[in-house]
């Protein structure tokens, strides 16, 4: 039985398991040796090489290596040259949007009549290439529907357009089911078969390769010319890293330039005003932007549109023109994001109520895996599902009712451990009487189930996570980069760091470790625990935040009372012009 202190988030008794990050002598010797030592075994860890250290569109994997691309630009190239009508089929999170945009942006530039896009409703419609979708798709009667972001499992919705006379380009990142789509064209990095170079690409990346890639063909036979199919894709990259941000896909080398490259463009000023205002609203500055920007403040409030109401909202944010529009439907995202915030703390409140049920029955290992409360929104239930993964450290399913009597909608959340859109197929296995949508990738992942199915769906995925090795939750690892002396908490390092990104999903921002001295500490903003410390070794006295933590309690074991063990980032805090080296801690303890 599960110790049912671990699944009600006992930290104490819980305390994550601290690794450190080997570089080797091969990967040290792979940079150059005058880098920083602390950013040369930090690079070195990550097996970056001396080619990598700065990302550039010169080093994208060429993009007429990515499977389906070149056939499906060359019927967009011959659409171009008939006029025909072109519908982008989006999705309703920010990496649906991003591609949405992206593409008809893009299609504009190239001269292309009139493309128009259309994003399902999540509440009445789910996600993906449905039949309903491709009725309301028909009435605007389009030559050419172009999915983003879904369309890998969408087999009746493509039966349905051929049945209507509309052909069908699918581009998607996600894994295809057993049986793929009868789509015309089929643009995906994770083609069973293919060996694509980066199957990490996102959505958004994926249209950035296809548009490429017609970009290129036009070119070619004139249509446009070079420099306008070059610039056209370009003005994109700040979709492209807001975009691959989001969707939490691993930052592996091709992504990490698509994002250097879109936060290039933003802090050079040359994004679009859409982006622009989103900074604006949310008291981000632009001029410094990093990745967590876009993770953290960004991607949410454009988000909140595909939780709370309709998509449309953030893609015309995003395709807004001019500074003014763009501030008004930005505007609209802010207060959405708040009302999604205060739905998020009533629903993970919830959600904490019924852990604790659960560790109350002796259960935890059993059954905290899927959670239900059918006063749940549908729209925030993945954000529930993470909070449930931090709270048991297994992979989490939250469940809301769908619009349709008798089904729930679900959205999983994984560990690093566990590919999420494997496990749920292979519990899916165990219940072959069950006809069951879903989809996803290893981090997430997105299912429909009748609601009387859920107990027998709980037990197989339960099981299946046993299989897996992670039935029993544990500790949380927290992977760290060693320590840090006195000398390098200062600015110098501090910007070292945050220009060696971008850093995000499986190219993790480092992490330190050391004994702090406590002189002060502080609660601000009513939940974030704010520190003065100094290094054990001396030095300065630093700034330190620990956001959404409390001051633990010294206990008897504790060396002694004012001194506490900090894994932490190095960051730059600027207020009013003025900037300073700061912790921001992940986790804290006494030592």
């Amino acid at each position: 039985m599960a110790d049912s202190r671990l699944a009600r988030g006992d930290h104490t008794s819980n305390r994550p398991a601290i690794r450190e990050r080997a570089a080797s002598a091969p990967d040290l010797a792979a940079l150059p040796p005058g880098l920083h030592p602390v950013l040369r075994r930090v690079l070195a860890a990550r097996q970056v090489t001396r080619e990598q250290l700065q990302p550039a569109l010169s080093q994208l994997i060429p993009v007429g290596t990515l499977p389906g691309v070149e056939a499906a630009a060359e019927r967009l190239v011959h659409a171009r040259q008939r006029g025909e009508r072109l519908l982008v089929v989006g999705d309703f999170d920010a990496d649906g949007a991003t591609a949405s945009a992206l593409c008809v942006e893009v299609l504009q530039a190239f001269g292309f009549a009139g493309p128009d896009f259309l994003v399902p409703d999540r509440f009445t419609l789910g996600y993906g290439l449905s039949p309903g979708i491709v009725e309301i798709a028909a009435t605007r009667r389009p030559d050419l529907i172009i999915t983003v972001d879904n369309g890998i499992t969408s087999l009746d919705g493509v039966v349905r357009a051929r049945a209507l006379g509309i052909e069908v380009l699918i581009t998607d990142h996600h894994l295809a089911g057993d049986c793929l789509p009868a789509a015309d064209w089929i643009v995906a990095p994770n083609l069973p078969g293919t060996g694509f170079a980066s199957p990490a690409l996102c959505g958004v990346g994926v249209a950035f390769y296809l548009m490429a890639a017609t970009g290129r063909r036009l070119a070619a036979l004139g249509i446009v010319s070079p420099e306008l199919a070059r610039d056209a894709v370009t003005s994109t990259l700040d979709l492209v890293a807001l975009g691959t941000v989001a969707d939490l896909v691993a930052l592996d080398f091709n992504n990490r330039i698509l994002v250097a490259e879109g936060l290039r463009r933003i802090r050079a000023g040359r994004s679009r005003p859409g982006i622009e205002a989103l900074y604006q609203v949310s008291g981000r500055d632009p001029a410094q932007a990093r990745a967590g920007d876009l993770g953290y403040a960004i991607a949410p409030r454009l988000n909140a549109a595909g939780r709370l109401d309709d998509m449309t909202i953030g893609i015309q944010c995003l395709l807004a023109r001019d500074a003014v529009e763009a501030r008004r439907l930005a505007g609209q995202l802010d207060r959405l994001n708040q009302e999604r915030r205060i739905l998020q703390d009533r629903m993970q409140a919830e959600a904490e109520g019924l852990l604790d049920a659960i560790a109350d029955a002796g259960s935890a290992a059993a059954s905290a895996s899927c959670l239900f409360d059918e006063r749940w929104h549908p729209g925030v239930v993945g954000l529930v599902a993470s909070r449930i993964r931090e709270r048991t450290g297994r992979p989490a399913i939250a469940f809301a009712r769908a619009a349709e009597p008798g089904l729930l909608r679900g959205s999983a959340r994984s560990i690093e451990q566990v590919h999420i859109r494997d496990a749920i197929a292979g519990a899916l296995a165990r219940l072959p009487h069950l006809d069951i949508r879903f989809g996803g990738h290893a981090m997430a992942a997105g299912l429909t189930l009748p609601e009387t199915e859920l107990p027998a769906f709980r037990a197989a995925f339960d099981a299946e996570l046993d299989r897996l090795g992670a039935g029993n939750g544990g500790s949380e690892i927290l992977w760290t980069d060693g320590g840090l002396e006195p000398a390098d908490l200062g600015l110098e390092l501090a910007d070292l760091l945050a220009g060696s990104g971008p850093w995000g999903q499986g190219f993790a921002e480092p992490l330190f470790v050391n004994r702090f001295r406590v002189r002060e500490e502080r609660v601000v903003g009513e939940k974030h625990l704010k520190l003065s410390v100094q290094h054990e070794a001396g030095g300065h006295w630093l700034d330190a935040i620990a956001f959404g933590q409390q001051a633990p309690r010294s206990g008897s074991k504790a060396k002694s009372p004012g001194m506490l063990r900090l894994i932490y980032r190095l960051d730059v805090n600027t207020w009013q012009d003025t900037r300073r080296a700061q912790l921001v801690v992940e986790h804290l303890d006494c030592v």
